[in-house]
């Protein structure tokens, strides 16, 4: 269940379905904003009328409306609300387009452009209030023409109403703009400070506007009840209730609406932050938020671009020096130094490397050489082993350093029988001698503390170069010292059984006869 939440959020970045996808075209954003806006702004004027007619009939305490408060109000509150709806939506959306051409356009925004469209919210609030204050006034004046006694009442109605539409213009507002806002910021650096009030702030603004100033008219009626000797018991209960239920409904409403608006982005990160546990950089979360959440949104697109950087820059390490060794430099076991190993090793080497290169081109010569290193590369992998240098031609590959092998000497067998057997298949322009040898090595980091190699220094090292010599005449080009046999067999390993005393030769630099070995070949 958790999952599927999760796919969905995925499908929604920004945490709604009526916002569409985070890629979707100019042309579709541009009518998705431009349809929820006008029915967002055209809905919560109406809503705001409708609180209007609520609280002036049923929660200010004040004198029966006369005859022609009642005909002049049925006819300028219709004209006014239909005007403000009409001027509201067509003004408040068209200049937002405007202002956010460069998003519905597929343009990219410059300093400014994102200033404006985090603005825009703020902006239309602004208007919004505007045409309350105006209509507040408007009604409040035209009570005290008609009916004085009612001037009060009307100014409180009209001003609260107008405060609660705006906490819920400015919401949906947000909401209905979180694409235009992805796009702006988009790319941009994490910045410390958050813009506009932070989320703090947001959450005491829209508390006033949505509880507090209900609950201001609430005493005002009070206080009125209290001055008023004609209000009965039975209509200040009523007022009350009335009341109540504003504040329940609208401001349960904001509330709602808030508390989305700080969850959504919490959400998105989270989301992403598990699928980033389960292996996935390349995930990234639409920052739309200007506070404190989207810094949240951006310092993990950063966290995530930091790992990837990290990642590829580890890989290339390990494409180097091998992905152990990596492994260890990126837990900072590295330094510099040496340990005393007992390890196997093999070394590959072309036959005739220069003759093939003088007689080719060198883009056949670099092809040839590509799938002779895949190869080798491969083997040595897939059983364990270190590639730890290629040496033009030639190749030296570690078994048991610098993770420890249980069986060095078989996977080293194993390795270098199979590299022989694909080598001959899939180089045949080319031979290459390999030789295996066991021994007692140096292996560690050499070099300067600012740069270091990883290597293995010992008579292992140069006993297998030297049965690789050996191994570019006979059949097969593939010897190993006896030794790695009789490791293999003490060890258990299968592969030792492949192998078969060959020849006793002195190897150069030595003074004793090395015992050779090769694969048995079955007549």
């Amino acid at each position: 269940m958790g999952q599927r939440r999760t796919d969905v959020r995925r499908r929604n970045p920004f945490g709604s379905r009526l916002l569409g996808a985070a890629d979707q075209s100019a042309r579709a954003l541009r009518i998705r904003v431009q349809v929820l806006l006008t029915a967002l702004l055209v809905t919560t004027n109406v809503v705001g009328a409708v609180l209007v007619f609520v609280i002036s009939y049923f929660v200010v305490p004040a004198p029966r409306p006369t005859a022609a408060t009642v005909l002049s109000l049925a006819i300028a509150v219709p004209v006014y609300v239909a005007a403000a709806v009409v001027v509201g939506a067509a003004v408040g959306t068209t200049t937002t387009l405007r202002a956010l051409r460069w998003a519905t356009t597929g343009a990219a925004p410059d300093d400014a452009d994102r200033r404006t469209a985090l603005r825009v919210p703020l902006r239309l609030t602004l208007m919004q209030a505007g045409m309350w204050l105006v209509a507040t006034a408007l009604f409040t004046l035209l009570a005290v023409v008609l009916q004085p006694s009612r001037a009060l009442s009307t100014g409180l109605t009209v001003g609260i109403a107008g405060l609660v539409s705006c906490g819920v213009a400015h919401l949906l507002t947000e909401f209905t703009l979180r694409p235009l806002a992805a796009r702006a910021l988009a790319g941009e650096a994490v910045s410390r400070r958050p813009r506009g009030a932070g989320v703090g702030g947001r959450m005491v603004l829209f508390w006033w506007l949505g509880t507090g100033a209900p609950v201001v008219g609430l005493l005002v009626a009070a206080i009125v009840a209290l001055t008023d000797d004609d209000t009965s018991l039975v209509r200040l209960a009523v007022t009350a209730l009335v009341l109540a239920g504003v504040i329940l409904v609208f401001g349960f409403l904001l509330t709602v609406l808030n508390a989305r608006s700080v969850v959504a982005p919490i959400l998105s990160v989270r989301d992403a932050l598990l699928d980033v546990e389960h292996g996935d950089l390349d995930r990234e979360v639409p920052v739309y938020d200007g506070t404190e959440l989207g810094l949240l949104q951006s310092g993990f697109n950063q966290m995530v671009s930091g790992l990837r950087e990290r990642e590829h820059l580890r890989d290339l390490f390990g494409r180097h020096v091998g992905r152990d060794v990596a492994q260890l430099a990126a837990d900072g076991e590295v330094e510099l130094g040496g340990e005393t190993r007992v390890v196997s090793v093999v070394f590959v080497d072309l036959v005739g490397s220069t003759t093939y290169a003088e007689a080719h081109s060198a883009t056949e010569v670099v092809q040839v050489l590509n799938r002779f290193f895949a190869v080798v590369v491969d083997e040595v992998d897939r059983h364990g082993g270190l590639v730890n240098k290629f040496m033009g031609d030639a190749v030296l590959a570690i078994f048991g350093a610098p993770v420890e092998l249980d069986d060095h000497a078989g996977a080293a067998l194993a390795a270098a029988r199979t590299m022989a057997e694909r080598l001959a298949a899939e180089v045949p322009e080319i031979g290459a001698g390999i030789g295996v040898a066991t021994g007692e090595v140096v292996a560690g980091n050499v070099g300067h503390q600012e740069r270091f190699e990883y290597t293995v220094i010992g008579d292992a090292v140069n006993s297998a170069a030297r049965i690789t010599d050996l191994a570019k005449d006979v059949d097969g080009r593939l010897l190993a010292a006896w030794h790695t046999v009789e490791s293999a067999q003490r060890s258990g390993d299968g592969d030792a059984a492949a192998w078969v005393r060959h020849d006793s030769v002195t190897l150069r630099g030595r003074g004793a006869p090395t015992e050779l070995a090769v694969p048995y070949q079955r007549s």
